[in-house]
C-alpha cells in the first residue's frame, strides 16, 4: 500500500498545466451542467404536474448513482485508462443530458438521472485523482484551491444560464450537453499526461473510507451541510421573517464566501505538514457560525457577514480534506481513496437534508442551525480527539 508522503522526493516541483486544465475543465463543465440541470429539470417536472414528492425522489437518484458509481470508477480507470474513462463519462453524461428533452414518460427520467449522475461522479473522482496525482506536494493546496474555485464558478454559472435560457424547448438541454462535450477536448489533448494505474488497489473499497478518516469524514460533513443548507436555508430564512429576495441574496453571499476563500485556504494548507489542525479549526468555526445564526435573524447585514466566512469554512473542508488525502496516499490507493472520498460526499448529500429537515420539524425553525451545528460539532470533536490521542495516522 502507498505510504504517507512526508516529503517531496520523487515529485517534480512544478504544476503540470495541461493536466490541471484537463481536470479543471471537466469538472467546471460538470458544475455548469448540474447547476443548469437541477432547476431546469425540477421546473419541467412541476409544469407537467408531477407531485413534489416524486420530483424529490427522482432528484435523489443523484446520490444513489454517486454511491453506485464510486466503487467501480477506479476499476474502470485501471482497465481502460484515466483519460479514456473520463471521455466516455463525458459522452454518457452529454447524451443523458439531451435525453431528458426527448423522454416524455416520467419513469424514463430515473435511468437518465442515474446515467447522468453516475457519469458525472466518475468525472468528479478521476478529475480529483488526476489533480492530486499531478500536483507537486508543496503546491497541492493552491492547485486544489484553483480547482474548488472554478467548480464554484461552474455551479454559479449554471443557474445564471437557466435564468437566461428558460425551460422551453431543446436549447437549455443542448447548451448543457455542449458544455459537457467541450470538456473532452482538453482531456484528449492531455491524455498522455493522465496518471497510469498499473496496480489494482490493495484494499476493498470500503476500507478506503476509513483509511484516511479525517478526510472522508470532512467531506461527509461538507456534503451534509452543503446539500441540507442549500435546500433548507431559504425555508429557514423566510420563516425568520426575511423576504425571498433577501434569503436568495444570503445564499449568494454564502456562495461568494465559498468561492473567494478556496485559494487562500489552499495556500494555508500548503504551509502545514499536517492538515488535520486546519480541518479541525474550520469545523470549530463552522460550529460557532451555525450557533450564531438564531441570534442574528433580526439583522440581514450581520447574518450576511457570518455566512460569508461560514461559506468559506464549509467549502474549505472539501478542499483541505482532498489535499490531506493527496498528502497521505499515491497511485492506485489514491485513486481508490478519491472514489471513497466522493462516496462519502454522496452519503452526506443524502443524509444532510433528511437530518436537518427532521430537526426543523422537531425543534422548530432553530432546528436548522442546531442540526448543522451538530454536524460540525461531531467532526470537531472527532478530529480533535484523533489529533490528541491517535497521533499521525489518518
Amino acid at each position: 500500500m502507498s505510504q504517507p508522503q512526508n516529503g517531496t522526493s520523487g515529485h517534480v516541483e512544478e504544476i503540470h498545466w495541461p493536466s490541471l486544465i484537463a481536470a479543471v475543465s471537466s469538472i467546471s463543465a460538470v458544475g455548469i451542467a448540474i447547476g443548469l440541470g437541477l432547476p431546469l429539470l425540477s421546473i419541467i417536472l412541476e409544469k407537467r404536474g408531477i407531485p413534489s414528492t416524486l420530483i424529490g425522489l427522482n432528484t435523489a437518484m443523484a446520490g444513489v448513482a454517486a454511491m453506485v458509481a464510486a466503487p467501480i470508477t477506479t476499476k474502470l480507470a485501471h482497465s481502460y485508462g484515466v483519460a479514456q474513462t473520463m471521455i466516455w463519462a463525458v459522452v454518457i453524461s452529454a447524451l443523458s443530458s439531451i435525453g431528458f428533452y426527448y423522454a416524455q414518460d416520467f419513469w424514463m427520467w430515473f435511468p437518465l438521472r442515474f446515467a447522468f449522475h453516475g457519469a458525472t461522479t466518475t468525472l468528479f473522482i478521476l478529475s480529483e485523482f488526476w489533480i492530486n496525482a499531478a500536483s507537486p506536494p508543496s503546491k497541492r493546496g493552491f492547485v486544489l484551491g484553483i480547482y474548488a474555485t472554478v467548480l464554484s464558478l461552474g455551479f454559479a454559472a449554471g443557474p445564471l444560464l437557466f435564468s437566461v435560457l428558460g425551460s422551453d424547448g431543446i436549447l437549455p438541454f443542448a447548451v448543457g450537453a455542449c458544455a459537457i462535450l467541450l470538456a473532452a477536448i482538453p482531456i484528449f489533448i492531455a491524455r498522455n499526461e493522465s496518471p497510469v494505474l498499473d496496480e489494482k488497489p490493495e484494499l476493498h473499497f470500503m476500507r478506503y473510507v476509513f483509511l484516511v478518516p479525517s478526510a472522508t469524514a470532512a467531506v461527509f460533513i461538507f456534503g451534509a451541510v452543503e446539500a441540507g443548507g442549500l435546500a433548507l436555508f431559504p425555508i429557514y430564512a423566510v420563516r425568520a421573517s426575511f423576504t425571498e429576495t433577501q434569503a436568495a441574496l444570503l445564499l449568494t453571499v454564502m456562495g461568494i464566501g465559498n468561492m473567494i476563500f478556496q485559494i487562500p485556504v489552499g495556500l494555508l494548507s500548503d504551509r502545514m505538514k499536517d492538515k488535520r489542525p486546519l480541518l479541525a479549526g474550520m469545523a470549530f468555526m463552522g460550529l460557532i457560525g451555525s450557533l450564531l445564526l438564531p441570534m442574528l435573524v433580526h439583522s440581514w447585514i450581520m447574518m450576511a457577514g457570518v455566512l460569508l466566512f461560514w461559506g468559506g469554512c464549509v467549502a474549505g473542508l472539501y478542499t483541505v480534506g482532498l489535499s490531506h488525502l493527496g498528502s497521505r496516499l499515491t497511485g492506485s490507493d489514491l485513486a481508490a481513496a478519491n472514489a471513497a472520498f466522493v462516496f462519502c460526499y454522496a452519503v452526506g448529500t443524502v443524509a444532510g437534508p433528511q437530518v436537518i429537515g427532521a430537526a426543523i420539524d422537531v425543534a422548530g425553525n432553530n432546528g436548522f442551525a442546531w442540526a448543522i451545528a451538530g454536524f460540525f460539532g461531531i467532526y470537531a470533536l472527532l478530529s480533535t480527539a484523533r489529533l490528541l490521542f491517535i497521533g499521525k495516522r489518518g
